[in-house]
C-alpha cells in the first residue's frame, strides 16, 4: 500500500511527456475512452450538489476530455471556466488554442470566443469549483497538486476529482511480478489515503467512493493497445530500454492465461472519486499569521448553508 507521501515519486519528465501527448490527442480527436467514461460518471454526481458555482476550473483539461467538459459546462451554463494549470498542458498547445479558433471549437464546444479568458491564470481563493478528472494519479507530486487545488478555491468552494486506484491493471501487474520483470506500472494510492491527504491539506467533509470497471478484450494485443491509449508507466524504475520480440511474445502468451471462460482477456480498472469543500480558515494563535483578503472577507461575512 502506498500513500501520496510515501510512494516513490513518478518520473516527472515522463509524466510531462504523457500530458503533452494527451494534449496533442485532445486537439485532434479527444481524451482516452476511459477518461471520458469516468468523467461522465463523475458529472452525474454534480446532481447531489445544490451550489451553483459562478466559476470553475477544469484541471488538466486534456485528461478530462472535451465531451466531459461539455457535460459540466451544460450543468453550469452561466459559469466562467478556467483551464489549468497551463491551458491544455503543453506550452505549444496553449498558443495554438488561442490562434486557431477552428481547433478550439473542435476541442471544447461553445467556447463563445472565451479562449484567452479560459487560459489565464487562476487567482488564489477565487474558484468556486475545481474539476479534476483522471489526472491525480499521473501527478509527480500529488500532495502539491492537492495544495494547489485548495489554494485556488474560495471558501465554501468544492473539489471534484477522479483517479485510478491500486487495483488498476492488477492482472497485468501480477504477470510482471511472476516473471520477475520491472514494475508494470507506477504505484497507485488507495482512496482512504487520498481522503486523509484532503483533510491534512485543509479540506472538509471529504466523501470518497470507488468502483471497479472490468474491460474484456478479444486478444492480448487488443488489451495492450487499449492500455497504451489510457496511460503510461511512470515508475522511475521501469525498464529503461526497448523490449525485444522474444519478450513481447512471452508477455502475450502470459496474457493469454488471463482469458475468462468466454475466451476474453480481462483487465480491472479501479476508479476513485473524491469530493470535498474548502471551509473557512481557522487562524492559529501565533506571533504572526497570514491570510488572503478573500478568505478574510469570507471569515467576517455570515456563513450561508451550502445545501
Amino acid at each position: 500500500m502506498t500513500t501520496p507521501e510515501s510512494s516513490p515519486p513518478l518520473d516527472a519528465i515522463a509524466a510531462q511527456r504523457w500530458q503533452s501527448l494527451l494534449a496533442r490527442r485532445a486537439l485532434k480527436g479527444g481524451a482516452p475512452w476511459l477518461h471520458e467514461e469516468v468523467g461522465s460518471r463523475m458529472a452525474q454526481r454534480l446532481a447531489w450538489i445544490k451550489k451553483q458555482p459562478a466559476n470553475w476550473v477544469n484541471w488538466r483539461t486534456a485528461a478530462s476530455g472535451s465531451a466531459v467538459h461539455t457535460l459540466v459546462a451544460k450543468q453550469y451554463p452561466n459559469s466562467e471556466v478556467f483551464l489549468a494549470p497551463a491551458g491544455i498542458e503543453s506550452a505549444g498547445a496553449a498558443p495554438l488554442l488561442i490562434a486557431n479558433q477552428g481547433v478550439v471549437q473542435s476541442f471544447i464546444s461553445k467556447l463563445q470566443g472565451q479562449a484567452k479568458r479560459m487560459l489565464r491564470p487562476v487567482e488564489d481563493s477565487s474558484a468556486q469549483m475545481v474539476w479534476a478528472n483522471m489526472a491525480l494519479h499521473t501527478e509527480p507530486d500529488p500532495a502539491a497538486t492537492v495544495k494547489a487545488w485548495h489554494r485556488m478555491l474560495a471558501v465554501d468552494g468544492f473539489l471534484m476529482f477522479s483517479c485510478l486506484g491500486p487495483d488498476t491493471a492488477l492482472e497485468l501487474r501480477q504477470v510482471f511480478d511472476k516473471e520477475g520483470w520491472s514494475p508494470a506500472a507506477h504505484p497507485l494510492t488507495d482512496m482512504h489515503d487520498w481522503g486523509d491527504l484532503l483533510v491534512g491539506t485543509g479540506f472538509a467533509e471529504p466523501v470518497m467512493d470507488m468502483e471497479r470497471i472490468v474491460l474484456s478484450f478479444a486478444t492480448p494485443e487488443r488489451a495492450l493497445q487499449e492500455l497504451r491509449g489510457i496511460g503510461r508507466n511512470l515508475h522511475p524504475k521501469r525498464f529503461a530500454g526497448l523490449r525485444g520480440r522474444a519478450w513481447r511474445s512471452k508477455l502475450l502468451q502470459a496474457m493469454r492465461d488471463l482469458k475468462n471462460s468466454q475466451g476474453q482477456v480481462e483487465l480491472t480498472f479501479e476508479v476513485i472519486y473524491g469530493h470535498a469543500f474548502k471551509p473557512a480558515p481557522r487562524l492559529k494563535v501565533s506571533a504572526e499569521s497570514a491570510i488572503s483578503m478573500r478568505d478574510m472577507r469570507a471569515m467576517l461575512s455570515q456563513s450561508k448553508p451550502r445545501t
